[in-house]
């Protein structure tokens, strides 16, 4: 039996993606997967390393690293309506003097921010789950909200500035491309059989919906039963199944951009 260890981040998308993978409640052929479970900008880092051999990364990351991973095909985060968004306690603050949180320097989000105003340069990186409080106390002028805080920022006393998932559609006429799940090169060989491992995962977990709670509770930022299953409907869909020619065609066009900007 081969060995694997997988990393992929708290998230209800990605725990729900797991949780029969990592139960044990469908075939893994002659796969043993050791899950390793963090934000995911310290995966992020933590790839820069080679650390895992399966990992989730920020597709900001992973362009970064193309020279040592692979793309698969299933699991991403890449849709309609579930971009990042800039939020603040008020709307009427300047983004070039502004304190303004960011989830990481990695992350998906912080290069569609810098696409849509490269102007802004006075970033704190810290967790994405100390962005919402940071602001509410005063902490952070503006912050940049990623996974479940686009379903609650309002409860923190937020208001939207800009939603750049909503930007980049209106661009680009294509899905945001998120986040992904990529394997080590020298793994190649496998990465059919983990795709199609993956495809059972999500199809089970869909399946037995109410046996995932438990799980993805353990791990969720939000423990809202209506926070979570908005948080899973939107970002588990048809392209983490299979990224397919639209979602193949918002990765380049996301890559051509950075690099016209000359940010990757």
């Amino acid at each position: 039996m081969k060995n694997l260890n997988i990393a992929f981040s708290p998230c209800p998308n990605d725990t729900f993606i797991f949780y029969a993978l990592i139960n044990k409640c469908i075939e893994t052929f002659d796969f043993n997967f050791t899950p390793y479970i963090d934000d995911v900008e310290a995966l992020n880092n933590l790839a820069k390393s080679k650390a895992f051999e399966i990992t989730k990364l920020s597709f900001n990351s992973y362009f970064l690293l193309k020279e040592y991973y692979s793309l698969l095909n299933v699991g991403a985060a890449l849709g309609r309506g579930c971009g990042p968004l800039l939020v603040s306690k008020s709307n009427d603050i300047s983004l070039q003097d502004a304190k303004i949180a960011i989830p990481g320097e990695y992350t998906t989000a912080y290069l569609l921010m810098r696409l849509w105003n490269p102007e802004i340069k006075n970033t704190i990186i810290t967790r994405f789950d100390n962005i919402l409080p940071g602001i509410k106390n005063g902490e952070y002028d503006a912050g940049l909200i990623i996974h479940e805080g686009r379903f609650v920022y309002s409860n923190y006393g937020c208001i939207k500035i800009i939603d750049l998932g909503e930007w980049w559609e209106k661009e680009t006429m294509l899905p945001i491309p998120l986040g992904c799940f990529a394997i080590k090169k020298d793994l190649q060989i496998i990465k059919e059989k983990i795709e199609e491992i993956l495809k059972s995962s999500i199809n089970y977990g869909w399946k037995h919906k109410n046996d995932t709670k438990k799980f993805i509770k353990n791990y969720a930022q939000e423990m809202n039963d209506e926070v979570i299953d908005a948080h899973i409907n939107l970002y588990v869909n048809e392209f983490t199944m299979e990224l397919g020619d639209i979602g193949i065609k918002a990765i380049c066009k996301l890559e051509e951009m950075a690099k016209w900007r000359q940010i990757v």
